[in-house]
């Protein structure tokens, strides 16, 4: 673990305690070490050791390759990772593993670290691939297959995905018709919109695939299941009925050999069939444990939210690496004189440049602990600890909202990362360019990020019904009442909130009011809880309608509903952050991270300062006066940014960034000392003298 010790750039500088004079007894420092441990999570050790092999430069991409080579590369790199054991770590004990599905999600996504194209392949073949064998399948599905793709003897191809049908997957073409005569099934693609598409392992490795496909048995359409498909023979060519063709370059990720899929009337036995949640037995008949089709649809889909989940945690990933790198740039680069004449001022001290890294450091640390919270629950229902079905749909809902706003935010936070650094962030020796590059297709893998928040907004609707599906009149009626008169406001808090403004006339007494947690929360949950609340009653009031009035209602009301999902996420990073504060043992760190916390749920509400005034949350007064105070907070903790990217435990080995190490410190010492020994030589040049003023040219110009 890195610590700020032995780096002289660290910043805890006279100037900057200037700053932030009102906190008397400002913490001198960060436990750099401490937090880091913290920040590792459950499983610690799974983490430490996978960032061990990612320094292993057998495992680095090289991106001087041509995309064919590129693939054969990060095909043995996964190799490395096969003869590693790092497969096992999630698999049930009789299969030689150790049953830690947290553990395994931990290690895979530190990953990115080494290559993302790397993580994708070895996530296709275990975390897609062979999950799909674990979770859909039986025991003698496991004891049958699973071996092989556990030692890659079967690469694999997870089919899910069609050209026609991308994010909704209960609408695919591809069929698979149960034929008794012959105890198989047929699988089958009727027309091009149904090739299997974006397939990672399709275009040259894989030599199986799990194919979904509408299970059609006795003329009954059963909706979308998973059977195991046989795709290719040992010498890399499709087996009959079965086609292909190759994705070519992409705009990032060239190491995974993504693929379209076709098949024409492809036989495989009844067994190939992955019957957990639905099978057909030597009769011909089907049967499932679960009755509704909707609800075996979407627990057989919810068993692969491991994608997602592992997702976020790369994404999160991201972000550390992206402002390791630009904080320690911006704490050695110099750039303008602006309070001495002989030095140069380092690019953090600008308060736009704060403006740009400090906040997404807190947003960064929200969505660690966040994801911290995801994997737990990940590893309750997967390990079987708590495999209830409300915890597998919350699992559903959280995967789905977090996973959308941490690939977002990385995208951002890299491409600013990039900017912030100026023109070294854009040389590839620095990373960031391959890694916004990379990461630019995690907005839509595993579900499009804008399909998956309304995913989360149906299911806030949903919850918001049913805390009235079984209320008397009585109950009806005071909500009626409340949502005329705005009671609900009144007794949150938030009016009080509101017109604590105007009682003390006093802009940095009212804002300081928002320094208190239950104040930001308030103000977080109300922006979701109003839109939700409005949402449903215009949907309440075409409950009776037809379906096309209904979905029209719905789609009118779909940007507010993604806006809802969106602050909802919002609102559980914070709440997350604020639970992640209890493990914080050392005052200083904690105290620091206290504001970390209060920037970031300010800046959420300075984002949405448009909605909380037109709502009257916030008067305008206290609304002017929180972005001097988000400046005043930002400042503060300008000294402890080192300090807290040192805390993700990135070291420049790791990073691979030339700017992440002393390269720039080392350049600013060497002109610092240029040019001060030139000043002592005496043979510095003098500078040019300004003109003098000439009062009567001056008069003469006014005249004219």
């Amino acid at each position: 673990m890195m610590t700020t010790t032995s780096r002289p750039e660290a910043h805890t500088s006279t100037q900057h305690m200037a700053r932030v004079s009102e906190d008397a007894a400002l913490p001198t420092h960060i436990d750099v070490a401490g937090l880091g441990e913290v920040l590792l999570g459950r499983w610690p050790e799974a983490r430490k050791a996978a960032r061990e092999r990612a320094l292993d430069p057998r495992l680095h991409s090289n991106h001087n390759l041509t995309f064919e080579d590129q693939r054969e590369l990060t095909f043995e790199q996964v190799k490395i990772l096969r003869d590693a054991g790092t497969a096992l770590v999630g698999v049930p004990e009789y299969l030689g593993g150790s049953n830690s599905p947290g553990a395994n999600v931990s290690a895979f996504e530190e990953l990115v670290l080494a290559d993302p194209s790397l993580q994708i392949k070895s996530g296709v073949q275990w975390g897609l691939f062979g999950s799909a064998v674990l979770n859909l399948g039986s025991k003698e599905h496991h004891l049958e297959w699973l071996p092989d793709i556990l030692n890659l003897n079967t690469p694999g191809v997870f089919a899910m995905t069609e050209i026609g049908h991308g994010s909704d997957v209960a609408s695919i073409g591809t069929t698979a018709t149960y034929l008794p005569e012959s105890d198989e099934f047929e699988i089958h693609t009727p027309f091009k919109a149904a090739w299997k598409d974006y397939l990672g392992n399709a275009a040259v490795h894989g030599k199986a695939a799990v194919v979904f496909a509408q299970l059609i048995v006795k003329g009954v359409n059963h909706g979308v299941h998973c059977l195991y498909v046989p795709i290719r023979n040992d010498n890399g060519e499709f087996l009959p009925g079965v086609g292909g063709e190759d994705d070519g370059r992409k705009g990032g990720l060239n190491g995974v050999d993504n693929g379209r899929l076709h098949f024409t009337n492809v036989r495989v036995p009844r067994f190939n069939l992955l019957n957990k949640y639905g099978a057909v037995d030597e009769n011909g008949e089907y049967s499932s444990p679960i009755v509704s089709p909707g609800r075996r649809f979407f627990t057989m889909i919810g068993t692969l939210v491991q994608g997602r989940v592992s997702l976020d945690g790369a994404a999160v990933l991201a972000n550390q690496m992206a402002l390791s790198i630009a904080v320690r740039y911006a704490e050695q680069r110099r750039q303008f004189n602006t309070d001495s004449d002989i030095r140069e001022q380092t690019l953090l001290d600008y308060q736009q440049h704060q403006r740009r890294l400090i906040p997404r450091i807190a947003e960064t640390y929200a969505m660690i602990f966040a994801h911290q919270q995801l994997l737990d629950k990940f590893h309750e229902v997967f390990s079987g600890e708590d495999d209830s079905d409300g915890n597998r749909q919350d699992l559903e809902t959280l995967a789905a909202a977090f996973k959308s706003m941490s690939t977002w935010s990385a995208l951002d936070t890299l491409q600013e990362a990039r900017e912030a650094c100026g023109g070294a962030g854009f040389m590839a020796k620095n990373r960031i360019p391959q890694l916004r590059a990379d990461l630019d297709i995690y907005a839509t893998f595993e579900g499009d990020n804008t399909v998956l928040l309304q995913l989360v907004a149906k299911r806030l609707l949903t919850d918001y019904s049913d805390e009235f599906k079984n209320a008397d009149v009585g109950v009806m009626a005071r909500y009626v009442a409340d949502r005329a008169t705005e009671a609900g406001f009144n007794r949150s808090g938030l009016r009080k909130l509101t017109q604590a403004f105007t009682d003390t006339g006093d802009a940095r007494k009212s804002v300081n009011a928002l320094r208190d947690p239950e104040a930001q929360r308030a103000l977080l949950m109300d922006r979701v809880e109003t839109i939700i609340e409005d949402v449903a009653d215009e949907m309440r009031a075409v409950a009776r309608k037809s379906k096309s009035e209904k979905a029209e209602v719905f789609n009118n009301n779909q940007h507010r509903l993604i806006e809802a999902a969106r602050s909802h996420a919002q609102l559980l990073q914070w709440e997350a952050f604020t639970e992640g504060l209890e493990k914080i043992q050392d005052p200083g760190t904690k105290r620091v991270l206290t504001w970390l916390r209060d920037l970031f749920g300010l800046h959420l509400l300075e984002e949405n300062l448009g909605w909380y005034l037109a709502y009257g949350r916030l008067s305008m007064r206290r609304g002017r006066a929180l972005e001097s105070y988000v400046n005043r907070l930002i400042a503060r903790l300008r000294p402890y940014a080192l300090q807290l990217v040192d805390s993700f435990g990135l070291s420049p080995e790791l990073l691979r960034a030339e700017i992440a190490g002393t390269v720039e410190e080392e350049r600013q010492q060497e002109a610092d000392t240029y040019f001060r020994r030139l000043r002592a030589s005496g043979d510095a040049p003098a500078k040019e003298a300004k003109p003098a003023r000439d009062p009567k040219a001056e008069t003469r110009g006014h005249h004219a």
